[in-house]
């Protein structure tokens, strides 16, 4: 496969992450992690930041791109522990601190889970320009959500957007370029 996302033989597109370097958007976040550590970009220089932003009652999307992230930890081998995967909540109501650390600990211990009050959620989302909104279901809800996985270099700058259609292996190709 080529630079491009091109396979060589059959010149078939495959998903390619968006290049993100330059831009002037999410610069930094200021959360709170499991245990009421506040959280910035600044936390995790010297490595690559992998940002996801969902809830932990999603059926489907976040589950997915957190089963990718594992993935992508496993096809880096050594470079791994260059990657620290970071997934933060839109639905602080009920993603406790407990249940965000239960959570992301399922997939990997690694894994970190940050949350803020609505408003700081908010703020965040906003500045990540990630949507999101609540959607009632009978005497629930459940969330809309992007689905974008930002990647950030071990400067903490903004260098990637990979898309929730890459593979792992598309994932970690892109990876390699910026690590």
């Amino acid at each position: 496969m080529s630079a491009f996302g091109f396979d060589e033989v059959d010149r078939v597109r495959t998903p390619v992450a968006i290049n993100l370097s330059g831009r002037d958007f999410a610069k930094d976040f200021h959360l709170l992690d499991p245990q009421g550590r506040e959280r910035s970009l600044a936390d995790f220089r010297g490595k690559l930041a992998m940002v996801f932003f969902g809830f932990t009652q999603c059926p489907d999307v976040c589950p997915t791109a957190l089963t990718r992230a594992v993935q992508i930890r496993k096809l880096l081998g050594r470079d791994a522990e260059r990657l620290q995967v970071i997934f933060i909540t839109v639905d602080p109501e009920r993603d406790t601190p407990k249940v965000l650390e239960a959570y992301t600990q399922a997939f990997d211990p690694s894994f970190l889970g940050l949350y803020g009050d609505a408003e700081r959620t908010a703020q965040t989302a906003k500045a990540f320009r990630v949507v999101y909104a609540k959607v009632p279901t009978g005497a629930s809800y459940t969330i809309d959500h992007s689905a974008l996985s930002y990647v950030f270099d071990a400067t903490g700058a903004i260098r990637l957007a990979l898309r929730h259609e890459q593979s792992a292996q598309d994932c970690v190709h892109d990876l390699r370029q910026i690590l």
